[in-house]
């Protein structure tokens, strides 16, 4: 027998909670298949099987926390569990025997269903199991309102006003309110602590400014079927805007920089952070040394870090560092907003949905396709000139991108 531990969970974090468990006691497993995931604070962990064998018992069971060694549960080598062999000889059974087969479905089919205070049913809170008992109410016609259809007290009591005035033809009066209580994951507690931290130690300004897209639009429509044959990957807007931010960070390096104590850290170096929205919630995957990829490269990092964090799968290292971000709220038709600045970092780009909009061009209104901007920053180290200055820089390579090579 091998026991299940806690991998190291990585620098600066000291525990975890159980996730999911993916089988059950009993279950047969093989070498280096899943068996449960970890969450911690930052990422989503995957134990897997040491050896193959049978899954014993479960130690740590999903919500609890963990740190680094603790025991998760064992595995027993060689034969697999009584319980599908159990079932494999009834199915052998139920097929040598026809017969047998269809008097157990009748008698099946015959048998009313017991009550639920019999513990018959296993989808039913305490609450509603002894409401169920003491008013002898039959719960598998209800259906469950609670998480994966667990059925619930008020569930429970609204069957019951339905059983009781079914005959005299009243309306029932039920309450079809309700509330579930769930435990934030260690993942969303982190963004809430990060989120705050930020409000209360940076002083947060936001300026903004729109971006005509129409050449970037042009540019694109003109280059992606190319661009998809030459480098397997789609050309999108993020590039132009990385592209943009990266060559206004050299002009401006004070908005690549952060404060430590009483010193600003200049960054020579330009890792952008894009916000991606995952099941679990926001992260801020990092492509390195964005400045030195071409359009492909950031487009290819972006595809990958975007799959890892919907698949859960970002490590430590991809979530490490940055020295600036974007988002996209418009991807999910934001108009306008404030973005939160991540910590340590000093300033944040949101890119917002493009509406196309009358303007006026050379004293003339045309329809364009229009963006807005907004740049959050740390009014600490960040004076408002140079912010402005700075997203005006940005707006101008993204409205003329031909100013920066796209190397296909």
């Amino acid at each position: 027998m091998s026991e299940i531990k806690v991998p190291p969970l990585g620098e600066s974090v000291s525990e975890a909670s159980v996730g999911k468990w993916h089988k059950k006691e009993g279950d047969s497993v093989n070498a280096d298949e899943l068996l449960v995931e970890l969450e911690t604070d930052k990422i989503t962990l995957e134990v897997t099987a040491e050896a193959s064998g049978t899954l014993g018992s479960i130690s740590a069971k999903e919500g609890a926390v963990v740190k680094e060694g603790d025991v998760l549960g064992s595995i027993k080598s060689g034969a697999m569990s009584d319980a599908p062999k159990e079932k494999e000889a009834t199915t052998e059974k139920k097929e040598e025997d026809p017969a047998a087969e269809k008097k157990e479905s009748t008698v099946e089919e015959s048998h009313s269903p017991a009550p639920v205070a019999e513990g018959t049913q296993d989808n039913l809170s305490p609450a509603s199991r002894k409401i169920a008992a003491e008013k002898n109410i039959d719960t598998s016609k209800i259906e469950g309102s609670g998480k994966d259809g667990r059925v619930t007290k008020s569930d429970v009591l609204g069957g019951s006003a339905t059983s009781s005035t079914q005959d005299s033809g009243e309306i029932p009066a039920t309450d079809e309110r309700g509330e579930e209580r769930v435990k934030m994951s260690r993942l969303r507690q982190r963004i809430a602590e990060r989120l705050k931290e930020s409000q209360n130690t940076a002083a947060i300004l936001t300026t903004f400014n729109e971006v005509d897209l129409s050449k970037v639009i042009h540019l694109r429509n003109k280059y992606k079927e190319e661009f998809v044959k030459k480098h397997n990957v789609k050309l999108g807007f993020m590039s132009f805007f990385v592209k943009a931010v990266v060559d206004a960070l050299k002009e401006y390096p004070i908005i690549n920089a952060e404060i430590s104590g009483d010193t600003i850290i200049y960054k020579k170096y330009h890792d952008i952070g894009i916000a991606v929205g995952s099941d679990k919630g926001l992260v801020v995957p990092v492509v390195r040394n964005a400045d030195k990829l071409s359009f492909a490269g950031i487009e290819y990092e972006i595809s990958m870090l975007a799959k890892k964090a919907r698949d859960g799968k970002l490590s430590m290292q991809d979530l490490t560092g940055g020295t600036f971000s974007i988002t996209n709220g418009g991807i999910y038709g934001s108009m306008l907003s404030t973005p939160i600045i991540n910590p340590p970092q000093s300033a944040i780009l949101g890119m917002h949905n493009i509406v196309k909009r009358a303007v006026v061009v050379d004293d003339k209104i045309e329809i364009r396709p229009m963006m807005y901007l907004a740049l959050s920053y740390d009014h600490r180290i960040i004076d408002g000139k140079e912010a402005v200055t700075f997203l005006t820089r940005v707006k101008e390579y993204v409205e003329d991108p031909e100013l920066f090579c796209i190397v296909m």
